[in-house]
């Protein structure tokens, strides 16, 4: 990449270049940032800047923020507009939707903030400097999109966050500490947004009291920061909302979040099988190691347990006073019903893990078992793939692991899910009972009914186009040479076309 000049926030910063894809099937692309991001904050600024083989995160990021500093030195808001942005940037606090990396801040405005990058080693919190870019994020967004009046200003990686401080997510304190935080982030952006409107630039929008603070917040001053940023407030604001969550997984993949916005984590494990950076820290709020973590598990205590799946929708209600705009809550179904018998398996269990690459992307499939072999748990953890793809993963894995647990066959999983076509695709290696798959999902279970159910006799995966479900050369072929068998569920055969004389 050609040498450019950049602001003073990234010297002294090492800088890698990472091969990134916006998505598996695409084209390799070269993304030059801080070595210490690593290949995930790659695949998440190719995500947000497709159709580029080569991208500079100094100079893209210069793209967007060059403009709004002109506006702001023009007008005379601020002079160090970008020098700010480029060291809120630079120390991985926080990013801009993908519609202004785009060149298109009409599409949802918004910015996203790393709770963990203003929290220091000491476990010190920078509530200043939280307000500060709070402030700044509504100021940039308001001039680089100055006739849009809803904003979508949030903050992410809340679990890890609460973990660090040594909260269990799912509890009273872990609520009030996050509700006070959003309370924060909303009071400091109507302080911005009033500002603005003193200016002349919008007809104005009421501001609401907010509900009374929380009373169990662990972060000191937090509180009274709360209290001093609202008592300085007008009765008007410019924006008709501002603060809210947004589903951007490749600006959390830029920012390096475990998690998803104020979501909990859903497993301990990182996509190479290892321990991600909330186990890590649970360990370490609990005083205890790795080893230690195994040896209560054996004893039939699980450390690492994610939260209870109410505890997403306990920490939506505490947010929701606190906040402009929230994702919908699901409601709780008035009748519930019958509820399914669950096997749950033994906290000492046999299985394996299988490495493979299957057109060179690499997986690693782990499985747990029943006393007596019976398969009950699978994980799939990818090496290389898009935050997005990894979490559907993730998401599909439980699914099937809970449907295994509830008495669904193998038998039914794997007619279902081998000779699924989609990239990555093609030669496997690393596992000699399975030489070719037509996509990961084909691979796993293609692996699964050979070592669970002597599945050897599974017609073989012949590279194809993707997208072509049960339209392979195996699948047209009649299985005997004078008869074709009866239609299987998943056939798509074409159908017969009637042609008649001229």
């Amino acid at each position: 990449m050609a040498q450019q000049r950049t602001d003073k926030s990234w010297h002294g910063i090492k800088q890698s270049v990472f091969i990134a894809r916006a998505d598996p099937d695409g084209d390799d692309v070269a993304v030059k940032l801080p070595a210490a991001w690593g290949p995930a904050a790659a695949d998440g600024l190719a995500c947000m800047l497709p159709g580029q083989s080569e991208i500079d995160l100094a100079e893209a990021a210069d793209a967007w923020i060059a403009p709004i500093a002109e506006r702001a030195l023009a007008i005379g808001i601020s002079a160090t507009m970008s020098r700010d942005l480029h060291a809120l940037l630079a120390a991985r606090r926080g990013a801009p939707a993908a519609g202004l990396w785009q060149g298109d801040a009409l599409v949802q405005p918004g910015f996203t903030f790393n709770l963990n990058a203003f929290l220091d080693d000491g476990l010190g919190f920078d509530a200043a400097g939280f307000g500060d870019a709070a402030e700044l994020a509504v100021t940039a967004l308001t001039l680089a999109a100055p006739s849009v009046h809803s904003l979508l200003i949030g903050f992410t990686d809340l679990h890890l966050f609460l973990t660090r401080l040594g909260l269990d997510y799912d509890s009273s304190k872990a609520r009030d500490t996050a509700a006070t935080l959003a309370d924060y982030l909303t009071a400091r952006a109507d302080a911005a947004s009033s500002r603005l409107l003193a200016g002349g630039m919008a007809p104005g929008y009421p501001i609401n009291a907010a509900p009374p603070l929380a009373s169990e917040s662990v972060l000191p001053g937090l509180a009274e920061a709360v209290i001093a940023a609202r008592s300085q407030l007008g009765a008007y604001r410019r924006h008709r909302t501002l603060t809210g969550f947004a589903a951007s997984f490749e600006v959390d993949a830029l920012l390096g979040a475990g998690t998803v916005g104020f979501l909990p984590a859903v497993s301990s494990l990182d996509d190479a099988g290892g321990l991600n950076l909330w186990a890590h820290a649970r360990l370490a709020a609990l005083g205890t190691s790795a080893e230690g973590a195994l040896a209560a598990m054996i004893a039939g205590t699980d450390l690492l347990a994610p939260p209870r799946l109410g505890a997403g929708k306990a920490m939506h209600d505490a947010l929701a006073p606190y906040v402009h705009i929230m994702p919908a809550r699901p409601e709780i179904a008035v009748s519930a019903p019958a509820k399914s018998v669950r096997q749950v398996l033994p906290a000492r269990r046999s299985g394996y893990t299988q490495k493979a690459a299957i057109g060179g992307h690499k997986l690693f499939l782990s499985t747990g078992e029943y006393a007596n072999g019976r398969l009950g748990e699978i994980f799939i953890a990818l090496h290389k793939e898009g935050s997005a793809f990894r979490g559907l993963m993730d998401a599909f894995a439980i699914a099937v692991s809970l449907g295994l647990q509830h008495g669904v066959a193998l038998e039914d999983f794997v007619e279902a899910f081998t000779f699924t076509r989609f990239g990555a695709a093609g030669a496997v290696e690393g596992d000699p009972a399975v030489p070719q798959a037509t996509s990961m999902l084909d691979y796993v279970f293609r692996n699964l009914a050979v070592n669970y159910l002597g599945g050897h006799s599974i017609a073989p995966a012949l590279p194809e186009a993707a997208d072509t479900i049960g339209e392979g050369e195996a699948d047209r072929s009649p299985l005997l040479p004078l008869d074709l068998p009866a239609p299987a569920p998943r056939e798509r055969r074409k159908a017969f076309k009637l042609v008649g004389e001229k």
